[in-house]
């Protein structure tokens, strides 16, 4: 039976939270503590928020982000800062063929409305107490201490010790190796990433609208989002062997020498759509895309758990990343709020956390699959015509 806000905060005052990493999910977990007067602490490496130069927009989803929100008691702030003109969508394939253009309902709420990463974050942040979030702190190792507890030792030199340890630390976690062996695995993908001021392109401003972008082929994509700062981020991405970034001799500190190699990468494609590539600012970004095996779960330990990428590191291809690191946190936070015993609440959080994080991963590797495959943008098209009849006969 859950206990009162009363029992929870009596409960919980002589015990330690550590949250590694100041992430959405780790900053949404440290809200909802605070609103049931649950002391915990964010761990954050890096000496300050690192949130605006980290991801572009997101979309934020009904049943998972938008409840943790609203948990939280930040929805309505939310809904004012939220694009739901963002919902935007075209489908192209690499000779500039539509498949699909759609456009938000301007004079109804979409279910998918689009935020900054930054701005998200700066709505969480402000909403935390100060002292509940130190920067500066790179975990170096989590040692398992007696009854359960954890001693943290952090690169600056300073120790912890804690009652629970949860890992919100990404994709390569230091906290995930308490629980399992398993690590983070290249998905054969990699991606370059770009950005273009909207502004300075107004051709390409129009084309791209004011959502989202995808156009497929040749087991390549470029893909392009129009973010809330007027910027269109890019992404320019591949299959590709894991070291392709280290052979391919691409010189990604010369951006117009860099530009000019990558865009021989899409020869043939729709000139508009290497208008991307060519108009793009001075900062080119490679990255490999990684995911954790789908359907991960791990023996229970005593006083740690993962939440986030840490926990169910999957491809971009589901859009579920954030909303699920959000929902892990109200979660998580529940659970430790309607629990006396601390293992039994990371019991009840993980049962319900491998059950929708599995069927995302899923879904997420499938997409990958289906958008990096043969006839992309045919078939990513009857993915969705099937997907919305689905919903029409529900």
């Amino acid at each position: 039976m859950p206990i009162s806000h009363t029992a929870a905060k009596s409960l919980w005052k002589d015990r330690r939270i550590a949250i590694i990493g100041g992430g959405p999910g780790g900053l949404t977990l440290a809200l909802i503590l605070q609103k049931y007067d649950i002391p915990a602490t964010v761990y954050e490496r890096e000496a300050f928020d690192p949130n605006q130069e980290r991801g572009g927009s997101l979309d934020i989803h009904d049943d998972s982000g938008q409840f943790a929100l609203k948990e939280a008691g930040l929805f309505e702030q939310f809904q004012a800062l939220a694009r739901y003109e963002g919902e935007d969508f075209r489908l192209l394939d690499q000779h500039g063929n539509v498949f699909m253009d759609e456009v938000a309902d301007d004079d109804h709420d979409g279910d998918r409305p689009e935020i900054d990463r930054g701005t998200l974050c700066d709505l969480l942040l402000n909403a935390l107490d100060p002292n509940r979030i130190r920067y500066g702190y790179k975990l170096l190792q989590a040692v398992p201490t007696q009854n359960g507890k954890h001693e943290l030792q952090f690169e600056n030199g300073q120790t912890e010790t804690v009652d629970l340890v949860v890992g919100a630390d990404g994709a390569f976690s230091r906290v995930r190796r308490l629980v399992t062996e398993a690590a983070a695995e290249y998905a054969g993908l990699t991606m370059v990433e770009l950005n273009v001021e909207a502004a300075a392109h107004p051709d390409l401003a129009a084309f791209n609208a004011r959502g989202k972008l995808f156009a497929l082929g040749e087991h390549k994509a470029i893909l392009a989002q129009l973010n809330g700062d007027g910027r269109i981020k890019v992404y320019a991405s591949f299959q590709a062997d894991r070291e392709w970034l280290d052979t391919c001799g691409i010189p990604f500190d010369q951006p117009e020498e860099a530009k000019r190699r990558l865009l021989t990468h899409f020869e043939g494609w729709y000139p508009m759509l290497l208008n991307y590539i060519r108009c793009a600012g001075d900062t080119l970004l490679p990255r490999r895309i990684y995911m954790l095996p789908v359907g991960l779960q791990w023996n229970r330990q005593a006083g740690v758990t993962l939440i986030g990428d840490a926990a169910h590191l999957m491809s971009p291809f589901a859009g579920e990343g954030v909303n699920l690191a959000m929902l892990d946190a109200m979660e998580l936070a529940l659970a430790l709020v309607n629990n006396e015993e601390l293992n039994a609440a990371i019991a009840a959080y993980e049962a319900k956390m491998y059950a929708y994080s599995s069927q995302s991963a899923a879904m997420s590797d499938s997409n990958l699959k289906l958008i990096f495959g043969e006839q992309a943008a045919v078939n990513l098209k009857a993915f969705f015509d099937d997907h919305l009849q689905m919903l029409q006969t529900q």
